[in-house]
């Protein structure tokens, strides 16, 4: 039987590494993504010319409603889900004293919410022996000026998933964390200088952001086989940055 992945903000990016990484490992995939509808037809596109089934799913994860759509939709489509990766994520950076609550409230909303409403379905509808990987990120420990609100919902993130792998016991399932450093994606590039990229860059001992193959990498590991015994933990996937 063929095994199921679920990975939120597939479209391009980090997500879009994993989702090819994992179809690669033999994982039928649900591509979810809000926007960029054309870049996830190519995705599944992508995974369908390599002998996997895959499905493209339209959802708001800080939406419940359209969460549970997307679950329900992914299980009619493809079948129950044993690999749930909650990729999807925004990053607006602004110092605290000058944040203002729209901004606040959207990071909120679908960092935390969106983490927070697909792991409340997958409590009861992840298949037993399942995995879930959630996304933290090494910003929390750098504690750079202008990264307090977005390293607020990864942290938090964080919380609930060394709780959630405690309150899974019995289903063998595994909990956790990668926390990337800087990553060569949009989303990190975004609103960004190439002065501040390079400084960001030149933090590593190895000089050079990640690439979202490599953070795929580390989900491969955890959700595969060797990565059985690897629960309730927050993996730094960020070139010795911290």
């Amino acid at each position: 039987m063929n095994k199921i992945a679920l990975v939120t903000g597939a479209s391009r990016g980090i997500g879009k590494a994993i989702a090819l990484r994992l179809a690669d490992d033999g994982f039928d995939i649900a591509v979810n993504y809000t926007r960029n509808g054309e870049q996830t037809d190519e995705v599944v596109a992508q995974i369908r010319q390599s002998g996997r089934h895959a499905v493209a799913v339209q959802a708001d994860v800080s939406d419940p409603n359209q969460v549970e759509t997307l679950f329900a939709t992914v299980e009619k489509s493809l079948g129950n889900i044993d690999v749930l990766v909650n990729n999807a994520g925004i990053m607006k950076l602004q110092k605290l004293g000058e944040a203002d609550d729209e901004t606040f409230a959207q990071i909120m909303d679908v960092n935390l919410k969106g983490t927070f409403n697909t792991l409340r379905l997958a409590a009861q509808r992840l298949n037993d022996y399942g995995r879930i990987v959630n996304f933290s990120t090494s910003a929390i420990a750098l504690a750079l000026p202008g990264y307090a609100i977005y390293n607020a919902s990864k942290a938090a993130v964080e919380a609930l998933s060394q709780t959630f792998a405690k309150e899974l016991r019995g289903r063998y399932v595994t909990v956790n964390c990668i926390a990337p450093g800087p990553t060569c994606t949009d989303l990190f590039l975004e609103g960004k200088t190439e002065e501040q990229i390079w400084q960001l860059a030149k933090l590593s001992p190895l000089e050079r952001l990640g690439s979202p193959e490599e953070i795929a990498n580390v989900v491969s590991f955890l959700v595969g086989q060797d990565g059985g015994w690897i629960n309730a933990q927050v993996l730094r996937a960020n070139g010795g940055i911290v």
